[in-house]
């Protein structure tokens, strides 16, 4: 009796895709960081209006560590929550440090026409641009 080529193929495939993770099967690249529950949890607070509870999440999130695009999030985030809050001052560095870790980072369109911190934001992305190299 002997084994196909084929077979073999069809087995191995089977077997590394049993063993992957479930994660990467669902399209997402990023592994769990250990400080991605808090990030999560200030994303939900943050969408049930609750900001101040929102903002201590988010920033435990950032001291556990983040992956690069779930920091820019939280720094979106607490900018946000510093705009509507009145902290003009703390929303444009926010958003600064959103754009430093990515400075290609734009608000999607909803976010970007926003009254309160739609100008911020391009006022900080201008800025940003015409600023020199550091």
């Amino acid at each position: 009796m002997s084994i196909r080529p084929f077979t073999v193929l069809v087995c191995l495939l089977v077997a590394l895709s049993a063993g992957c993770s479930h994660n990467i099967l669902r399209g997402s690249t990023s592994a769990k960081t250990p400080g991605s529950s808090y990030f999560e949890e200030g994303i939900r607070s943050y969408e049930e209006g609750h900001y101040r509870t929102s903002a201590r999440r988010l920033r435990f999130g950032l001291e556990e560590g983040l992956s690069r695009p779930d920091r820019v999030q939280a720094h979106k985030y607490l900018a946000f929550i510093a705009c509507i809050s009145g902290q003009q001052i703390t929303c444009r560095e926010e958003f600064g440090v959103a754009l430093d870790l990515d400075p290609g980072y734009n608000l999607d369109a909803a976010e970007i026409g926003h009254p309160i911190w739609g100008p911020v934001f391009k006022a900080v992305k201008s800025k940003q641009k015409t600023a020199p190299e550091k």
